[in-house]
């Protein structure tokens, strides 16, 4: 599995995503292949909050230049279909000012609710 260079500040602490693959943290997984993982998020925004990620250590700049950018989004796609039949959003945050708290690379399945600023 290749690791992010240490010169980044997110490499210093643990990986729970990683933690969540091996099955050394708690997760609950909804989907699984050689590739790709999908779980649910532990905040709680909306309804539905998964997060789909490569089983390789990636960070959001590395998956999003990656060809595996295209089996995470499809498996997304997927599980929004299957856990949001009303619709779905596919989301990504690259750095601290969007938000983005972990640095292994993922893709948020948000649904469950009506969302937008003109609900």
């Amino acid at each position: 599995m290749r690791r992010p260079e240490r010169s980044d500040p997110l490499t210093l602490r643990t990986c729970v995503f990683c933690e969540i693959i091996a099955r050394r943290a708690p997760g609950e997984i909804l989907y699984e292949d050689d590739h790709v993982v999908v779980f649910r998020n532990v905040l709680r925004w909306v309804p539905v909050m998964l997060l789909a990620v490569p089983r390789q250590h990636l960070t959001q700049a590395q998956l999003w230049a990656d060809p595996i950018i295209a089996r995470v989004a499809r498996v997304a796609a997927e599980a929004g279909a299957r856990h949001c039949p009303n619709g779905f959003r596919l989301l990504a945050n690259f750095g601290q000012d969007a938000l983005q708290t972990q640095e292994h690379g993922h893709v948020h399945v948000l649904g469950g609710t009506r969302l937008g600023l003109y609900s």
